[in-house]
């Protein structure tokens, strides 16, 4: 393919996203996703329940379907399971936080971290493969048996989870905000930790941990959303938190040494657009801050595994 070429696959590729994207919000305001979540309709059914022009309708359904967002059976159309997920928790398709992009280029504007961690929780699940990856490389069930795991910053538990998952003889302290301590019971009970799954309700910040109780402690996709000074005083409560020989895990979305793709682009502007003083830093900045803290040995490694590029890094407290 010679350059030409790609400029031009390029440019049909940008308009269809684009296209593609006034398509999906179309079929969510005129009613036509809310009409499929009960059920799937013929076009005759989804014309009259949304008073539209049949041609337009089939149109627009055709289109539909060549995204994925719908799925045709003989006369019937249904919505994917992907639009189910996607119609759960991302109704409104990012456009409350993409819709201050415009004003933030120009000017500083009010995060919003709350809303930004629970957003977090809510959608957790994505990175299970990623979570039950990173049990697996850190020997959970093997080497490490019967872990102690201090899950600080839960959202939904996915990552401790995997672990006791991984583990029958391990137990998780989670501790967040009430607003997602819901999820992360959710996924406790989904997989029947019962009673090895506990909870502490609160900010991590300002919780009371007992010192040297845990062998385990994860940060999951939270450290870099506090400023630097905050993410020192939150490892070295850490430090205090673990007995000696224990370990700290910081999974987060790291820099990478060439350019970012897309997904990890995106990450990046939603942590501007979200926190007060998050970002997407590098391993080296992460691991300079454990090894002040006292922490040794940090070793650092991409989860394959993440369609974000996460990375995992681990430290000891000998």
């Amino acid at each position: 393919m010679t350059a030409q070429d790609r400029s031009i696959q390029q440019y049909q590729q940008l308009l269809q996203i684009n296209a593609a994207s006034h398509l999906i919000r179309l079929a969510r305001d005129c009613g036509l996703f809310q009409a499929l979540a009960a059920g799937q309709r013929t076009a005759a059914q989804l014309t009259e329940a949304l008073e539209v022009r049949p041609t337009m309708l089939r149109l627009l359904l055709d289109a539909l379907c060549a995204t994925g967002v719908i799925e045709q059976y003989g006369d019937d159309y249904a919505l994917a399971q992907v639009t189910r997920l996607l119609t759960q928790y991302d109704a409104d398709l990012g456009d409350h936080l993409w819709g201050r992009l415009q004003l933030a280029l120009r000017e500083e504007t009010l995060p919003d971290l709350r809303a930004y961690h629970q957003s977090l929780a809510a959608t957790q699940w994505i990175h299970t493969r990623a979570a039950m990856e990173a049990a697996e490389m850190l020997g959970i069930g093997g080497e490490r048996q019967g872990c102690r795991i201090l899950d600080w910053g839960c959202g939904a538990a996915v990552w401790s989870c995997a672990m006791a998952y991984r583990d029958q003889q391990a137990t998780v302290t989670a501790v967040d905000h009430a607003t997602v301590l819901g999820v992360a019971n959710e996924t406790a009970a989904a997989i029947e930790l019962g009673s090895r799954f506990s909870t502490i309700q609160g900010d991590p910040a300002g919780v009371e941990l007992p010192d040297a109780s845990f062998d385990l402690a994860i940060l999951p996709q939270r450290l870099h959303t506090e400023s630097l000074t905050t993410a020192l005083q939150w490892l070295r409560r850490i430090w205090s938190a673990l007995d000696k020989g224990g370990e700290i895990v910081v999974i987060d979305l790291f820099q990478t040494p060439s350019a970012p793709r897309l997904g990890e682009a995106i990450e990046a502007l939603r942590l501007e657009l979200s926190t007060p003083a998050g970002e997407v830093r590098s391993f080296q900045q992460t691991e300079q801050q454990l090894l002040e803290v006292g922490f040794k040995r940090p070793q650092f490694s991409y989860l394959p595994a993440s369609h974000l590029n996460l990375g995992l890094l681990v430290a000891r407290k000998e």
